[in-house]
């Protein structure tokens, strides 16, 4: 007997926005993120559906890691929505960065809808083999 997984909807988590407004109209999502690790870096992939990489900014500051994927309008000036199932806005999102991470050498990527952040460890936080000596 095979097992059946189902796959579950996700919803799109817009971000609250009691702690100030922004200047553009319309929703602000938080985007889903996956987070992996081996021993030389950090990945983080931000689903960031419909945001061309020309329109992601992202800033490191106090180590606090802000990504920000901007959204243009779908619809063009003539049209008008009659049915929507698809919510559109832009994607925000913070990380806080430790001295694990060597800010200087993060780099990202945008590819098809996901960004790609890749944050190396600094040296000293890299596992290493301690040789153990005999007299």
């Amino acid at each position: 007997m095979t097992t059946k997984k189902e796959m579950a909807v996700k919803q799109k988590k817009e971000l609250d926005r009691k702690g100030g407004e922004t200047t553009r109209p319309g929703p602000v999502f938080i985007p889903a993120v996956d987070i992996l690790e081996n021993e030389n870096e950090i990945t983080i992939l931000a689903d960031m559906p419909g945001v061309d990489g020309k329109k992601v900014d992202i800033d490191l500051r106090d180590s606090t890691l802000t990504i920000y994927g901007r959204i243009d309008r779908v619809e063009g000036e003539k049209e008008v929505s009659v049915h929507r199932e698809f919510q559109w806005g832009d994607y925000l999102r913070q990380f806080t960065i430790s001295d694990v991470i060597d800010q200087e050498k993060i780099t990202a990527k945008m590819e098809q809808g996901v960004l790609r952040l890749i944050l190396p460890k600094a040296e000293k936080a890299k596992p290493q083999k301690i040789q153990v000596t005999t007299s």
